[in-house]
């Protein structure tokens, strides 16, 4: 897989928290709760993860 166990699994946990951030409404929803619930305790590597992955930050995502 070209991938380590726990680098695979953040990439999925990454795609899912993406889905719910563009499935989300941002005047009920937010950042952080999303990315708590997929497993991401920091906000800022969750942020940076994300960009890196998506190339926007996960407030463009959710707020559209």
């Amino acid at each position: 897989m070209d991938s380590t166990p726990a680098a695979y699994l953040r990439r999925i946990r990454l795609e899912r928290a993406h889905q719910e951030l563009q499935m989300s409404d941002p005047r009920s929803e937010t950042v952080s709760r999303i990315a708590t619930r997929w497993g991401f305790l920091s906000h800022s590597r969750f942020t940076a993860h994300y960009r890196s992955v998506f190339g926007v930050p996960p407030s463009r995502t959710l707020h559209g």
